[in-house]
């Protein structure tokens, strides 16, 4: 496995978890005026995805199942480029139901669990002699380090969010109606 997939995951993770120091926990689940995730759900379902990521990891890892399956199209135009388009995405309707956090607190020691194991998954892939794959719900057969590039290209992605996010409260601050008093 090519260690810049470790390292520019580590690099992304890093930025979610310095950024995380500026915000309240009032900050965090504030629900937008526009709607959608608050911050705090957003840094959640990066946490709940990265982990469903790393469970992916660990069962390509362990077997041979699946390695002749393709990888899709849109699979392979993501990693040449090494990122979502910069749009908006439409997730499952399952992301509708990601839970508020019950701290700040619990969202630094979830974001260093999540790098941990990643860390911990992408050693495993450089040592593993298997070469399985997993199903993507669309793009099809992803192996482990591909699952790996793959949570970096997320967490990244919604570093865009969070800028749109942020800019809904700077806005709100400057015109006096800051929800978070």
């Amino acid at each position: 496995m090519d260690n810049k997939l470790i390292d520019s995951f580590s690099n992304t993770i890093d930025t979610w978890i310095t950024e995380l120091e500026h915000y309240s926990f009032p900050e965090l689940t504030a629900t937008p005026f526009t709607g959608g995730w608050s911050m705090g759900q957003l840094y959640m379902h990066l946490i709940l995805e990265t982990n469903f990521y790393i469970e992916q990891i660990h069962s390509c890892i362990s077997s041979n199942a699946n390695a002749a399956q393709p990888l899709g199209a849109r699979a392979r135009e993501l990693f040449i480029i090494n990122s979502f388009p910069d749009e908006k995405i439409e997730g499952p309707p399952s992301n509708a139901f990601v839970p508020q956090p019950g701290s700040k607190q619990q969202l630094v020691q979830a974001l260093g669990n999540v790098k941990a194991a990643m860390n911990a998954a992408a050693v495993a892939i450089s040592a593993s002699q298997f070469h399985g794959k997993t199903q993507h719900p669309g793009f099809n057969y992803l192996t482990a380090a591909e699952w790996l590039q793959l949570a970096d290209i997320h967490l990244r992605h919604h570093l865009r969010q969070k800028k749109r996010l942020d800019a809904n409260r700077h806005q709100r601050d400057a015109n006096g109606t800051n929800q978070y008093e």
